[in-house]
């Protein structure tokens, strides 16, 4: 009988309770009804889920109690809080009439979205058991991803579609429903391409500075009071902000990856994957 470790997969179960209340939350209010302050809570408890996400990972590492069970769990849960709830999401906030072109593609954006973040867990699954075979492939994954995490592509959505509805936003730059429809379709197509593409993003727990430790402390004191009060006053600007600064860095570290050239060592570990994706 396999052990089935408790602390890892209860803080799993609850990002995917998050997950799930989102689903089933945005699903009782009519479509088009409630939007800001619905998409705001929503993306709240998203957050909630990403931190569990984060935060069962390094239980596992600390409790030495990483399973088959727990690596299952946790991808079933990340497709369900972070590659549906966002698709749900996108088509609630949009009160689009059934049978029309519009409501069709928005549709299909949300359905290539929700594809490509199963797609992309999948992929990772099979490198994360590859990876333990080999060493030196286990620690280049720990510095990138190959392809957006969904946690990320999830951030990224929901953080265009409340942007779209955040009231300073609206009361100056009122965008039509059809081109918010169209805006998201685009988005949510746009992210799908990111997570499976073989660009590489860089992981938060490889980032090392090169300053002195006062010079750090100071920039992390003021950068962290700046970003509190933007998370308090402008959540909407702020969320999009740091969402898009991450999927945009990646991309730029990439190109220029590709601009130095093989040969050269500049920015090696993020030259793109060459290797073809087979399901």
């Amino acid at each position: 009988m396999r052990k089935v470790h408790l602390i890892p997969n209860i803080v799993t179960a609850f990002g995917l309770a998050c997950g799930l209340f989102v689903i089933f939350k945005v699903n009782m209010v009519e479509p088009g009804s409630g939007k800001y302050e619905v998409i705001l809570s929503s993306a709240l408890l998203l957050l909630l889920a990403a931190l569990a996400d984060f935060m069962d990972g390094a239980f596992a590492r600390v409790f030495r109690a990483e399973s088959e069970f727990g690596v299952m769990f946790d991808s079933l849960a990340d497709a369900i809080s972070f590659g549906v709830a966002p698709s749900v999401l996108a088509l609630k906030s949009l009160s689009l009439e059934q049978g029309t072109f519009i409501s069709f593609i928005s549709a299909t954006g949300a359905m290539v979205y929700s594809l490509c973040g199963v797609l992309r867990l999948v992929r990772f699954n099979i490198k994360a058991a590859d990876g333990k075979k080999d060493i030196i492939k286990m620690n280049d994954e720990k510095k990138h991803f190959t392809g957006l995490p969904i946690p990320a592509a999830a951030a990224a959505s929901v953080s265009v579609n409340l942007f779209f509805l955040y009231p300073f936003f609206v009361k100056y730059f009122e965008i039509d429903q059809n081109i918010r429809a169209i805006s998201l379709t685009v988005v949510n197509v746009l992210i799908g391409y990111l997570m499976l593409s073989k660009w590489k993003f860089p992981s938060l727990k490889a980032l090392n500075f090169q300053i002195p430790s006062f010079n750090l402390a100071f920039i992390t004191v003021v950068l962290g009071i700046l970003f509190l009060y933007g998370i308090l006053h402008y959540f909407a600007v702020v969320f999009l902000v740091v969402t898009w600064v991450y999927i945009i860095a990646g991309i730029i570290l990439a190109i220029i990856r590709k601009i130095a050239g093989k040969k050269s060592k500049t920015l090696k570990d993020f030259e793109p994957d060459s290797d073809e994706f087979d399901l």
